[in-house]
């Protein structure tokens, strides 16, 4: 996996958009419009920070299966955010799902009529 083939998986997805808010050298990618547009995916060379779980303890699985590659992010780590490295032990369909799962994750809570069309197919 490499940080062009993970962009360009998130912005495939429904609504999908990159935003350079930090003007860091990569791109965060988010859903929706405006004032209620949420992030659902990090990308950087190294690999992409997700919504891994609805809790921290269900994002700490990643944790336990892949204790050299995933990590807690910095500051929003408490909510169920993690850093999926690429290159590593977790396989590239592994971290697909990773984010699509946040995807769906950060999709659900937007209200719905917010969310793209096509989003939970």
């Amino acid at each position: 996996m490499d940080v062009e083939r993970m962009q360009a998986h998130c912005l495939a997805k429904p609504g999908g958009w990159s935003d350079n808010p930090w003007e860091h050298e990569y791109p965060v990618v988010k859903v929706g419009e405006g004032e209620r547009a949420k992030i659902f995916a990090f990308l950087s060379r190294s690999g992409v920070g997700v919504k891994a779980g609805a809790t921290r303890e269900v994002a700490d699985e990643w944790l336990h299966r892949f204790p050299d590659d995933a990590s807690v992010m910095a500051y929003i780590g408490r909510s169920g955010w993690n850093d999926l490295a690429f290159g590593g032990s977790i396989p590239d369909d592994e971290l697909l799902e990773a984010v699509d799962e946040s995807y769906r994750l950060v999709v659900s809570k937007l209200p719905k009529k917010h969310r793209p069309d096509g989003w939970d197919t």
